[in-house]
């Protein structure tokens, strides 16, 4: 597998290959300049059209991503769940895949995929498939920290949640659910900076979209809860298999968990404050 370095503005290889199926491919971005071209062309392995929602880049994320082949729309951001339905509109097919722009299609992916589309319209009203973490340093997380998700789906049936923190829909009982084998290989981070940002943002929009907790709770969980984050993803994720690396990594994703509750007591402690006035 390619370092990430080797994935930027890298045009797609020009290819006879199978036709496209139907599905839509959409990809929310924000200055992703360093994969956007990559995941386009993995994506074009099957779909096709692909959409790219942009929330004001700075970078040539638009312009990398128009040469890659996919449609270009601007959106000021709305919220995870919120960009994702605005994209779902945008689709022109009913068949969706949802890619982040650090997420590969493989040939393995998109062989599955057309196995699936070979007999006509699929059973299931989405299918699951692993990510499988591609770090800056090591091998890739093939068999740990590795997440599920409902990747590919049927927008007559599901759709994305309408919600500003939640962007992962739920399969209603009695809908038919599938899996691919095959992984999407997930470059998520370039570096550990990159990483400890991301997880910042993240756990500002899930400190003010939480469900409220008993301040006693919050002010616990700053207090002494951190050390149980580190060891939930060093031994409970795995990440101890990569070494000092996953331990470093382990370090910086509890830390950025703990964020979120000492932002949780500052929304709590501001509003006890204003009470009081």
């Amino acid at each position: 597998m390619d370092a990430p370095a080797a994935l930027a503005d890298k045009p797609p290889a020009a290819s006879a290959g199978p036709a496209p199926l139907p599905i839509s491919c959409y990809i929310r971005t924000l200055n992703e300049a360093r994969m956007v071209a990559r995941v386009i062309e993995g994506a074009l392995l099957i779909c096709s059209e692909v959409i790219v929602v942009d929330s004001g880049s700075t970078d040539d994320t638009v312009g990398i991503a128009e040469r890659a082949g996919a449609r270009v729309v601007k959106q000021a951001w709305l919220g995870l769940g919120k960009q994702k339905r605005f994209a779902e509109e945008l689709c022109a097919n009913n068949w969706l895949l949802d890619l982040d722009a650090d997420e590969i299609v493989t040939p393995e992916f998109a062989d599955e995929v057309r196995a699936i589309f070979a007999k006509g319209e699929p059973d299931c009203v989405a299918y699951e498939t692993m990510l499988v973490t591609v770090p800056p340093v090591g091998k890739p997380w093939w068999d740990f920290a590795v997440t599920d998700r409902r990747k590919l789906y049927d927008k007559r049936k599901l759709r994305q949640p309408d919600h500003v923190a939640w962007d992962q829909f739920t399969i209603p009982a009695g809908m038919k659910a599938g899996h691919i084998r095959a992984p999407l290989m997930h470059y998520s981070f370039p570096d550990l900076q990159h990483l400890a940002a991301k997880i910042n943002g993240y756990s500002g929009v899930g400190a003010r979209e939480s469900k409220p907790k008993a301040f006693w709770v919050v002010a616990l969980r700053v207090m002494f809860a951190e050390p149980f984050y580190f060891l939930r993803f060093l031994i409970g994720r795995g990440l101890w298999r990569a070494g000092l690396y996953g331990w470093a990594v382990s370090g910086v994703v509890a830390h950025g968990r703990w964020l979120k509750d000492a932002k949780m007591l500052e929304i709590q402690l501001k509003q006890r404050e204003a009470a009081r006035r």
